[in-house]
């Protein structure tokens, strides 16, 4: 099964949606294999975006994400990075559609509620930035068998 990185970021963590969105993907089928309430310091914050270090937009990021508390999660399942994408919605909330956290819940880029991997090379790793091995936890969800063939 693959595995995937969500954070939820400040402004959902404020907003009170965080049980919203793990609804949504448990509703789905997914499996949560580990989750922690943080803050995220300066250093991870800079690790995070790296890729953007040379951007104007980069500070903007880390000042956000350390702004206040997140929720870090590592979802399981069949095909979870593009499905998770798809119940993300599009980065800019005026572009997300309907039905999507980010087309429900978020109305400004800046302030859009979550984080989702992109592909299986950032979800390796974001996860590795975020937990231990330990933290993961591997467990056996008997719902499964009504999800998966």
């Amino acid at each position: 099964m693959q595995q995937t990185f969500l954070a939820i970021k400040p402004d959902g963590v404020q907003r009170g949606l965080t049980g919203k969105i793990i609804s949504r993907l448990e509703e789905k089928g997914f499996k949560l294999i580990g989750m922690k309430l943080m803050k995220v310091t300066n250093e991870l914050a800079e690790r995070h975006y790296g890729e953007h270090k040379d951007k104007p937009f980069f500070k903007g990021l880390v000042s956000f994400i350390t702004s206040g508390p997140i929720v870090a999660m590592v979802w399981e399942g069949k095909n979870v990075i593009s499905s998770l994408r798809k119940i993300m919605g599009k980065t800019n909330p005026l572009d997300a559609e309907l039905g999507t956290v980010r087309g429900d819940f978020a109305v400004d880029i800046g302030k859009n509620v979550v984080h989702g991997s992109d592909g299986e090379e950032s979800a390796k790793r974001e996860i590795a930035l975020f937990f231990k091995e330990e933290e993961l936890i591997k467990w056996e969800q008997d719902i499964q068998k009504w999800i998966y063939e």
